[in-house]
């Protein structure tokens, strides 16, 4: 039995407030490619479908336009997608009846019965070869949140209540499937020891739970398809746990490595080979320093001109990163002159200035704001930021920008 692994779409996601709407339709024009390519006989989407639990009517477009596409081209494949952390369970639920008869099954949230046991039926899903003939037993995880598995007849403790879930929907798979067939699960989590992308994840922490363990899964579940982190990767060195990736980067912190979907390979129960499948890049992300802002301006004017016969969608993101000694009041306004008629497109200018230092342990940092009057902080945020003392003329003007303020509220 051959598998598609894929998961962290984000439709619908904005970089520094630009739709990416085309990358997302290249991407999935790809894969409906690499679907006919291959023919495997299931598709695997582990979460974080939309970048919002509230996403835009075009993402929402884009994500069925797909599934019924992948249906007409190949009317036998499984497609399996769960919720993430991104999106709203009862949203991914919603055109549930109608997605099974494009044979595509669509878990939001996890149920409980009237006796306390878990709904393990919906999450239990059969995964069939191209002749209808039940190969594997596909476990659904979708983003476990705290009032799905806590309550009053399962206890407060959070990590306990996942355990639950994982141990009593592995038993119900294993009772279920016959001799020969895969348990494959799927799920959307933080597994203890991956390595998270800066600045596009979000933070999965409840409490003390931040990382989940990998001993969850038990040894009878031949592979673990996971959602969640972005950056393609095993969970302690397990071939048969692993994290897809996002198709497309997400931040700029991601551009340093490939993207990928993953080709899983199940001979009978037992998993026989994962093989990536790098995704083009429809439109690069690049990134020009940090550096001083005559080096970043001499860089800017030695990227190539504008092409009149390509394709503008396809110009490349820009992040540009300077370092200041002092505040710049026209910084944006010489970026942009020198990258007139360039063929990128900005989207964010970042900068730092020298003698800043950032220490997250300098206990000195933490002070009580009732000891403190409004001159201070300023002066403190001020120094912070620009690594040096407030002038006085600035101090002066802001003293004057308070008291309009304060004679704004108590006339």
């Amino acid at each position: 039995m051959r598998l598609f692994h894929t998961s962290d779409w984000h439709l619908g996601q904005t970089l520094h407030s630009q739709e990416r709407d085309f990358e997302h339709a290249c991407f999935l024009d790809w894969l409906l490619g690499q679907l006919a390519l291959r023919q495997p006989d299931a598709l695997l989407i582990a979460g974080d479908i939309f970048d919002t639990v509230n996403p835009p009517v075009k993402a929402q477009e884009r994500l069925y336009d797909f599934i019924v596409r992948a249906h007409e081209q190949q009317p036998t494949l499984d497609i399996v997608i769960i919720a993430g952390n991104h999106d709203s369970g009862a949203r991914i639920e919603l055109p549930a009846p109608l997605m099974r008869r494009l044979r595509t099954h669509a878990l939001g949230r996890v149920q409980w019965l009237d006796d306390g046991q878990l709904d393990s039926d919906r999450l239990l899903i059969p995964l069939t070869d191209a002749k209808g003939k039940t190969r594997a037993w596909c476990l659904a995880l979708p983003f476990l949140r705290p009032a799905e598995v806590t309550g009053a007849q399962l206890g407060d403790d959070y990590l306990l209540g996942i355990a639950q879930v994982h141990e009593r929907l592995i038993a119900a798979a294993e009772s279920r499937r016959k001799p020969g067939q895969a348990l494959v699960a799927i799920s959307h989590a933080h597994m203890a020891g991956g390595s998270i992308s800066e600045d596009s994840e979000r933070s999965l922490i409840i409490g003390n739970a931040e990382a989940l363990s990998a001993k969850l899964f038990s040894d009878s579940v031949a592979y673990v398809a996971l959602g969640h982190l972005h950056k393609p990767q095993r969970v302690n060195g397990e071939e048969r746990i692993r994290y897809s990736g996002s198709p497309l980067p997400l931040s700029f912190s991601e551009i340093g490595y490939q993207h990928q979907i993953l080709e899983v390979e199940l001979d009978g129960a037992v998993l026989r080979s994962v093989e990536p499948r790098q995704v083009p890049r429809a439109v690069h992300l690049q990134r020009l320093g940090p550096a001083p802002l005559r080096e970043v301006l001499e860089h800017l004017a030695a990227l190539p001109e504008v092409d009149l016969l390509a394709d503008l969608q396809r110009q490349p993101w820009l992040e540009v990163r300077v370092r200041l000694d002092e505040p710049q009041p026209d910084l944006r306004q010489q970026i942009e002159l020198a990258l007139h008629g360039k063929a990128v497109r900005l989207v964010r200018i970042a900068v730092e200035y020298a003698g800043v230092q950032q220490d997250d342990d300098d206990s000195s940092a933490l002070i009580e704001l009732g000891q403190v009057s409004p001159q201070d902080l300023f002066s403190r945020a001020w120094e912070q930021a620009y690594g040096s003392a407030v002038d006085a003329q600035t101090l002066a003007d802001f003293a004057q920008l308070l008291q309009d303020v304060q004679q704004e509220e108590h006339p």
